[in-house]
Protein backbone atom coordinates (compact mmCIF):
# COMPACT_ATOMS: atom_id res chain seq x y z
CA UNK A 1 0.00 0.00 0.00
CA UNK A 2 0.90 3.50 -1.08
CA UNK A 3 0.87 5.94 1.91
CA UNK A 4 1.85 9.43 2.26
CA UNK A 5 1.14 12.34 4.42
CA UNK A 6 -1.01 13.70 1.56
CA UNK A 7 -3.27 10.48 2.20
CA UNK A 8 -3.52 11.48 5.83
CA UNK A 9 -4.09 15.22 4.94
CA UNK A 10 -6.74 14.83 2.59
CA UNK A 11 -8.25 11.55 4.20
CA UNK A 12 -8.17 9.94 1.46
CA UNK A 13 -6.89 6.05 0.59
CA UNK A 14 -4.55 6.48 -2.46
CA UNK A 15 -2.47 9.26 -3.08
CA UNK A 16 -4.10 10.62 -5.93
CA UNK A 17 -5.82 13.78 -7.14
CA UNK A 18 -8.07 14.57 -10.10
CA UNK A 19 -7.43 17.39 -12.25
CA UNK A 20 -10.05 20.30 -12.25
CA UNK A 21 -10.64 20.22 -15.41
CA UNK A 22 -13.54 23.01 -16.72
CA UNK A 23 -16.07 21.20 -18.37
CA UNK A 24 -14.66 18.10 -18.00
CA UNK A 25 -14.55 17.67 -14.20
CA UNK A 26 -18.50 17.13 -13.15
CA UNK A 27 -19.57 15.33 -10.10
CA UNK A 28 -20.25 12.51 -11.87
CA UNK A 29 -16.10 12.24 -12.44
CA UNK A 30 -15.90 13.65 -9.48
CA UNK A 31 -17.63 11.34 -7.41
CA UNK A 32 -16.11 8.06 -9.44
CA UNK A 33 -12.76 9.24 -8.29
CA UNK A 34 -13.49 9.86 -4.58
CA UNK A 35 -15.41 6.41 -4.23
CA UNK A 36 -12.01 4.94 -5.74
CA UNK A 37 -9.95 6.16 -3.08
CA UNK A 38 -8.67 9.40 -4.57
CA UNK A 39 -9.66 13.07 -4.12
CA UNK A 40 -12.20 14.31 -6.83
CA UNK A 41 -12.44 17.62 -8.23
CA UNK A 42 -15.31 19.37 -9.45
CA UNK A 43 -13.86 22.02 -11.99
CA UNK A 44 -15.46 25.40 -11.54
CA UNK A 45 -13.89 27.21 -14.54
CA UNK A 46 -15.90 29.97 -15.67
CA UNK A 47 -19.33 28.61 -14.86
CA UNK A 48 -21.32 30.65 -12.73
CA UNK A 49 -22.37 29.55 -8.70
CA UNK A 50 -25.96 28.15 -9.31
CA UNK A 51 -24.76 25.75 -11.95
CA UNK A 52 -21.42 24.46 -9.60
CA UNK A 53 -23.90 24.52 -6.84
CA UNK A 54 -25.75 21.51 -8.64
CA UNK A 55 -22.62 19.77 -9.05
CA UNK A 56 -22.02 19.65 -5.57
CA UNK A 57 -25.17 18.69 -4.29
CA UNK A 58 -25.05 15.97 -7.41
CA UNK A 59 -21.54 15.20 -5.64
CA UNK A 60 -22.69 14.71 -2.30
CA UNK A 61 -25.25 12.17 -3.66
CA UNK A 62 -22.48 10.05 -5.88
CA UNK A 63 -19.87 10.02 -3.33
CA UNK A 64 -20.19 9.59 0.68
CA UNK A 65 -15.85 10.71 0.79
CA UNK A 66 -14.52 13.73 0.45
CA UNK A 67 -13.87 15.41 -2.86
CA UNK A 68 -13.01 19.47 -3.72
CA UNK A 69 -13.66 22.36 -6.21
CA UNK A 70 -11.06 23.85 -8.55
CA UNK A 71 -11.87 27.11 -8.45
CA UNK A 72 -10.08 29.03 -11.32
CA UNK A 73 -8.91 32.44 -9.46
CA UNK A 74 -9.31 34.52 -12.87
CA UNK A 75 -13.00 33.47 -13.53
CA UNK A 76 -15.79 36.74 -12.61
CA UNK A 77 -17.86 34.59 -10.18
CA UNK A 78 -14.68 33.09 -8.19
CA UNK A 79 -15.51 34.92 -4.99
CA UNK A 80 -18.85 33.63 -5.41
CA UNK A 81 -17.36 30.40 -5.98
CA UNK A 82 -15.43 30.83 -2.84
CA UNK A 83 -18.45 32.13 -0.54
CA UNK A 84 -20.27 28.69 -1.93
CA UNK A 85 -17.50 26.28 -1.02
CA UNK A 86 -17.89 27.99 2.55
CA UNK A 87 -21.74 27.34 2.65
CA UNK A 88 -21.12 23.67 1.54
CA UNK A 89 -18.23 22.83 3.81
CA UNK A 90 -16.72 21.56 1.15
CA UNK A 91 -13.15 20.01 2.52
CA UNK A 92 -10.73 20.59 -0.12
CA UNK A 93 -9.97 23.75 -2.47
CA UNK A 94 -8.10 23.21 -5.35
CA UNK A 95 -6.98 27.04 -7.00
CA UNK A 96 -5.28 27.58 -10.26
CA UNK A 97 -4.97 30.87 -12.60
CA UNK A 98 -4.27 33.28 -10.44
CA UNK A 99 -3.09 33.98 -6.81
CA UNK A 100 -5.91 32.69 -4.27
CA UNK A 101 -4.15 35.10 -1.19
CA UNK A 102 -7.07 37.49 -0.37
CA UNK A 103 -9.48 34.19 -0.22
CA UNK A 104 -7.00 32.28 2.16
CA UNK A 105 -8.07 33.72 5.54
CA UNK A 106 -11.54 32.81 4.80
CA UNK A 107 -11.03 29.53 3.43
CA UNK A 108 -8.91 28.30 6.56
CA UNK A 109 -11.11 29.62 8.69
CA UNK A 110 -13.57 27.11 7.63
CA UNK A 111 -11.23 24.26 8.08
CA UNK A 112 -10.94 24.06 4.15
CA UNK A 113 -7.68 22.53 3.15
CA UNK A 114 -6.19 24.92 0.32
CA UNK A 115 -3.98 23.42 -2.62
CA UNK A 116 -3.10 25.61 -5.25
CA UNK A 117 -1.67 24.92 -8.12
CA UNK A 118 2.14 26.41 -8.89
CA UNK A 119 4.39 26.50 -11.88
CA UNK A 120 7.62 27.95 -10.26
CA UNK A 121 9.63 27.83 -6.40
CA UNK A 122 8.91 31.57 -6.02
CA UNK A 123 5.26 31.28 -6.20
CA UNK A 124 5.35 27.78 -4.65
CA UNK A 125 6.98 29.42 -1.69
CA UNK A 126 4.68 32.32 -1.50
CA UNK A 127 1.70 30.07 -1.62
CA UNK A 128 3.24 28.52 1.64
CA UNK A 129 3.80 31.66 3.18
CA UNK A 130 0.16 32.57 2.72
CA UNK A 131 -1.28 28.94 4.49
CA UNK A 132 -1.59 26.81 1.65
CA UNK A 133 -1.56 23.42 3.20
CA UNK A 134 0.39 21.96 0.25
CA UNK A 135 0.81 22.67 -3.52
CA UNK A 136 0.17 20.99 -6.53
CA UNK A 137 3.28 21.82 -8.95
CA UNK A 138 2.55 21.05 -12.47
CA UNK A 139 4.98 20.64 -15.88
CA UNK A 140 4.79 21.82 -18.78
CA UNK A 141 3.40 18.53 -20.05
CA UNK A 142 -0.28 18.58 -18.79
CA UNK A 143 -2.92 20.07 -20.74
CA UNK A 144 -4.82 23.13 -20.61
CA UNK A 145 -2.87 26.11 -19.06
CA UNK A 146 0.62 25.40 -18.15
CA UNK A 147 4.13 26.98 -17.18
CA UNK A 148 7.32 26.95 -18.62
CA UNK A 149 9.37 24.12 -16.99
CA UNK A 150 8.72 20.39 -17.13
CA UNK A 151 7.64 18.65 -14.16
CA UNK A 152 10.79 16.18 -14.42
CA UNK A 153 12.83 19.56 -13.26
CA UNK A 154 9.97 21.46 -11.68
CA UNK A 155 8.97 19.09 -8.92
CA UNK A 156 12.27 18.27 -7.26
CA UNK A 157 13.38 21.76 -7.13
CA UNK A 158 9.47 22.70 -5.59
CA UNK A 159 10.15 19.56 -2.83
CA UNK A 160 13.39 21.48 -1.69
CA UNK A 161 12.13 25.05 -1.59
CA UNK A 162 9.07 24.55 0.83
CA UNK A 163 8.23 22.46 3.73
CA UNK A 164 4.40 21.74 2.96
CA UNK A 165 3.97 18.58 0.93
CA UNK A 166 4.19 18.31 -2.57
CA UNK A 167 1.79 17.11 -5.57
CA UNK A 168 3.12 16.27 -8.99
CA UNK A 169 1.48 17.19 -12.00
CA UNK A 170 1.39 17.09 -15.55
CA UNK A 171 2.78 14.32 -17.77
CA UNK A 172 1.39 11.78 -15.43
CA UNK A 173 -1.44 8.78 -16.65
CA UNK A 174 -0.12 5.28 -14.95
CA UNK A 175 1.60 4.00 -11.91
CA UNK A 176 5.13 4.41 -13.43
CA UNK A 177 4.23 7.75 -13.34
CA UNK A 178 3.64 7.88 -9.15
CA UNK A 179 6.38 6.48 -8.59
CA UNK A 180 8.36 8.54 -10.60
CA UNK A 181 7.03 11.46 -8.50
CA UNK A 182 7.80 10.06 -5.70
CA UNK A 183 11.34 9.61 -5.99
CA UNK A 184 11.44 13.36 -7.10
CA UNK A 185 10.01 13.30 -3.69
CA UNK A 186 6.36 14.65 -4.07
CA UNK A 187 3.55 12.86 -2.00
CA UNK A 188 0.97 12.23 -4.23
CA UNK A 189 0.31 12.69 -7.94
CA UNK A 190 -2.80 14.72 -10.31
CA UNK A 191 -3.98 13.27 -13.21
CA UNK A 192 -6.35 14.77 -15.66
CA UNK A 193 -6.12 13.41 -18.94
CA UNK A 194 -5.75 10.20 -17.79
CA UNK A 195 -9.42 10.51 -16.40
CA UNK A 196 -11.18 11.82 -18.97
CA UNK A 197 -10.89 8.55 -20.73
CA UNK A 198 -12.77 6.84 -18.25
CA UNK A 199 -16.22 5.74 -18.36
CA UNK A 200 -17.76 8.08 -15.61
CA UNK A 201 -16.48 11.40 -17.42
CA UNK A 202 -18.92 12.77 -19.10
CA UNK A 203 -17.38 14.40 -22.32
CA UNK A 204 -18.26 13.65 -25.62
CA UNK A 205 -17.15 10.48 -27.07
CA UNK A 206 -15.36 12.46 -29.78
CA UNK A 207 -13.01 14.14 -27.20
CA UNK A 208 -11.91 10.65 -25.53
CA UNK A 209 -11.26 8.79 -28.84
CA UNK A 210 -9.00 12.12 -30.18
CA UNK A 211 -6.89 11.55 -27.00
CA UNK A 212 -7.14 7.74 -27.59
CA UNK A 213 -5.55 8.12 -31.17
CA UNK A 214 -2.68 10.45 -30.22
CA UNK A 215 1.00 10.35 -30.49
CA UNK A 216 3.40 11.35 -28.05
CA UNK A 217 4.02 14.79 -30.64
CA UNK A 218 -0.11 15.19 -31.29
CA UNK A 219 -0.41 17.85 -28.94
CA UNK A 220 0.59 21.67 -29.36
CA UNK A 221 0.62 24.81 -26.92
CA UNK A 222 -1.06 27.59 -28.29
CA UNK A 223 -2.00 31.01 -27.30
CA UNK A 224 1.56 31.80 -26.14
CA UNK A 225 1.15 35.49 -27.09
CA UNK A 226 -1.36 35.96 -24.86
CA UNK A 227 0.80 35.24 -21.72
CA UNK A 228 -2.17 32.40 -21.23
CA UNK A 229 -0.66 29.48 -22.94
CA UNK A 230 -2.88 26.69 -23.22
CA UNK A 231 -1.74 23.00 -24.67
CA UNK A 232 -4.41 21.15 -26.86
CA UNK A 233 -4.64 18.10 -29.28
CA UNK A 234 -3.31 19.41 -32.82
CA UNK A 235 -6.12 20.15 -34.52
CA UNK A 236 -7.72 22.58 -36.88
CA UNK A 237 -8.51 25.38 -34.53
CA UNK A 238 -4.73 24.47 -33.25
CA UNK A 239 -3.24 25.61 -37.14
CA UNK A 240 -5.20 28.52 -36.84
CA UNK A 241 -4.55 29.74 -33.29
CA UNK A 242 -0.47 29.38 -35.13
CA UNK A 243 -1.81 31.18 -38.10
CA UNK A 244 -2.72 34.31 -35.91
CA UNK A 245 0.04 34.25 -33.93
CA UNK A 246 2.43 33.67 -36.62
CA UNK A 247 0.97 36.89 -38.19
CA UNK A 248 0.82 39.31 -35.50
CA UNK A 249 -3.00 38.64 -34.95
CA UNK A 250 -4.08 41.20 -31.67
CA UNK A 251 -4.29 38.95 -28.68
CA UNK A 252 -8.18 40.18 -28.81
CA UNK A 253 -8.61 38.37 -31.89
CA UNK A 254 -6.68 35.85 -30.37
CA UNK A 255 -8.46 35.55 -26.94
CA UNK A 256 -11.80 35.65 -29.63
CA UNK A 257 -10.89 32.81 -31.18
CA UNK A 258 -10.72 30.29 -28.71
CA UNK A 259 -13.94 31.82 -26.77
CA UNK A 260 -16.22 28.36 -26.50
CA UNK A 261 -13.89 26.14 -28.28
CA UNK A 262 -13.82 23.97 -25.01
CA UNK A 263 -17.26 23.32 -24.85
CA UNK A 264 -17.50 22.77 -28.48
CA UNK A 265 -15.22 19.88 -27.79
CA UNK A 266 -16.34 18.73 -24.40
CA UNK A 267 -19.94 19.48 -25.03
CA UNK A 268 -21.06 19.20 -28.79
CA UNK A 269 -18.01 16.72 -29.72
CA UNK A 270 -16.21 19.83 -32.61
CA UNK A 271 -12.74 17.52 -32.14
CA UNK A 272 -11.43 20.09 -35.55
CA UNK A 273 -12.62 23.29 -34.40
CA UNK A 274 -12.91 22.82 -30.90
CA UNK A 275 -10.33 23.00 -28.13
CA UNK A 276 -9.31 19.04 -26.98
CA UNK A 277 -7.03 20.14 -23.73
CA UNK A 278 -4.80 17.13 -23.34
CA UNK A 279 -1.52 16.32 -22.05
CA UNK A 280 1.16 15.30 -23.58
CA UNK A 281 0.56 11.38 -21.62
CA UNK A 282 -1.99 11.28 -24.17
CA UNK A 283 -0.20 8.93 -26.26
CA UNK A 284 -0.07 6.20 -23.64
CA UNK A 285 -3.89 5.90 -22.98
CA UNK A 286 -5.42 3.54 -25.53
CA UNK A 287 -8.68 2.72 -23.79
CA UNK A 288 -11.81 4.01 -21.84
CA UNK A 289 -11.71 2.37 -18.45
CA UNK A 290 -13.68 2.62 -15.47
CA UNK A 291 -12.79 5.21 -12.76
CA UNK A 292 -12.18 2.64 -10.07
CA UNK A 293 -9.93 0.61 -12.76
CA UNK A 294 -7.96 3.27 -13.67
CA UNK A 295 -7.13 4.10 -9.83
CA UNK A 296 -6.65 0.63 -9.25
CA UNK A 297 -4.16 -0.11 -11.72
CA UNK A 298 -1.89 3.14 -11.25
CA UNK A 299 -1.20 1.91 -7.62
CA UNK A 300 -0.57 -1.96 -8.57
CA UNK A 301 2.23 -0.64 -11.56
CA UNK A 302 3.33 1.93 -9.13
CA UNK A 303 4.15 -0.79 -6.53
CA UNK A 304 5.63 -2.82 -9.08
CA UNK A 305 7.84 -0.80 -9.81
CA UNK A 306 9.29 0.11 -6.18
CA UNK A 307 9.84 -3.13 -6.19
CA UNK A 308 11.59 -3.97 -8.90
CA UNK A 309 13.72 -0.77 -8.26
CA UNK A 310 14.25 -1.95 -4.66
CA UNK A 311 15.30 -5.59 -6.18
CA UNK A 312 17.61 -3.94 -8.24
CA UNK A 313 19.48 -2.20 -5.45
CA UNK A 314 19.83 -5.45 -3.59
CA UNK A 315 20.93 -7.03 -5.95
CA UNK A 316 23.56 -4.41 -6.82
CA UNK A 317 24.71 -4.45 -2.99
Amino acid sequence: MILTEICELLDIKYPIIQGGMAWVATAELAGAVSNSGGLGIIGAGNAPVEVIEQEIKKAKKLTQRPFGVNIMLLSPYSEDIVELVCSENIPVVTTGAGNPGKYMGKLKNKGIKVIPVISSVALAKRMEKQGADAVIAEGHEAGGHVGELTTFTLVPQVVDGVDIPVIAAGGIGDGRGLAAALSLGAKGIQMGTRFICTQECTVHINYKQAIMKAKDRSSTITGLTTGHPVRILKNKLARQFKKFEDNGISIEDIEKLGAGSLKNAVIDGDVDFGSVMAGQISGIIKDISKTSQVIEQVIKDAENTIDKLKRMSDKDE
